[in-house]
């Protein structure tokens, strides 16, 4: 690859915000370099990449950091046009899915699923009940979003919150089992609902 064209990440494998970023390069073809971070001992690039947060995912592009996911994302639709484009072009529907995509990276991850983790018993339930929820206000949003229906989201056509979506969501069978609490619920709201559909379908 020229070295004008070198991609590169700094991730941790366990992050769906690394996930995201890796899942979008791959979505539009793009070619990059991995570097798993440690980060109970972070990197001094990490730290100069990063130095306000000093997180992954961290995109490096000819040596230029840019940090933030939905920030990492929006670059990469804007810079290569080549593949599915990851934000509609009606301005207000792109405000409307950068939103959904705050709400699920910030409540549902930051808020929830970390009081998901450090509680049990019945606060427990109640975090668990408050996730659905919020994606079930998330699923009738997007029907408004885009009233000319719903499509399963596949490979080749998935957008911004689609992604989102499944790199939030797309292990959460194995989150089920290690909380012993069921997340999504296809059962609830037949036919299944619509974030269980986008996880299932990628």
């Amino acid at each position: 690859m020229a070295e004008e064209n070198k991609v590169r990440i700094h991730g941790m494998w366990v992050s769906p915000f690394v996930r995201l970023v890796k899942l979008a390069l791959e979505i539009k073809g793009i070619q990059y370099e991995y570097v798993e971070e440690d980060l109970k001992n972070k990197s001094s690039l990490l730290l100069e990449y990063n130095p306000i947060h000093k997180k992954v995912p961290v995109l490096v592009l000819n040596g230029k950091p840019l940090v933030e996911s939905l920030i990492i994302l929006e670059y990469i639709d804007e810079t290569w046009k080549n593949g599915p484009r990851f934000l509609p072009e009606d301005p207000y529907k792109r405000a409307q899915i950068r939103f959904w995509c705050s709400f699920v990276h910030r409540q549902v991850i930051f808020e929830n699923m970390t009081l998901v983790l450090k509680s049990d018993g019945a606060a427990q339930v109640k975090v668990v009940k408050e996730v659905f929820e919020g994606l079930n206000t998330l699923e009738e949003e997007i029907k408004n979003i885009f009233p000319e229906g719903i499509k399963i989201i596949v490979y080749k056509n998935v957008g911004l919150l689609g992604l989102v979506i499944v790199s939030t969501f797309g292990h959460y069978k194995a989150l089920e089992e290690y909380l012993g609490l069921k997340l999504i619920d296809s059962e609830k709201t037949p036919p299944p609902p619509l974030i269980f559909l986008v996880v299932s379908s990628i």
